[in-house]
């Protein structure tokens, strides 16, 4: 494992209930993100990442717990994952990264999705923003 895995920051958009995942191409949910360029915050680099990958505009808002994702064997990511509030419409507009679009709602989830795996890390950091939303 390189000294150094390199970042995807992630976010976890929550509205009316359900929360959005996207299928990638290994046939796993995913959040919505990605790597920010050098030098770019993360939450402009996760704006923009929603922006491209869902077509929805959003605020990013607090940082849940960073954690190391193997994405294939031997070959780690690290992820930091923030809460996401919508601003504006909910209509996803999917590009060419991903396979599908839900909203999903959240009493379905669970590590698996309609066949799909749900990575635990993804789904620990959508119970976390959970826990903060019924906090407030």
């Amino acid at each position: 494992m390189p000294a150094t895995p390199p970042l995807s920051v992630k976010g976890v958009l929550i509205h009316d209930g359900r929360v959005l995942l996207l299928l990638n191409e290994r046939g796993e949910w995913d959040l919505p993100g990605g790597r920010p360029d050098p030098g770019e915050d993360h939450r402009a680099a996760l704006a923009r990442e929603v922006r491209e990958e869902a077509g929805l505009d959003v605020a990013v808002e607090a940082a849940l717990d960073e954690h190391l994702f193997e994405v294939l064997p031997g070959r780690f990511v690290r992820i930091l994952p923030f809460v996401c509030r919508l601003v504006g419409g909910n209509a996803i507009a999917l590009s060419s990264e991903h396979l599908e679009a839900r909203w999903i709602p959240l009493e379905d989830l669970g590590e698996s999705l309609a066949g799909h795996r749900l990575p635990a890390g993804y789904l620990s950091a959508i119970r976390m923003s959970q826990r903060l939303a019924d906090a407030r």
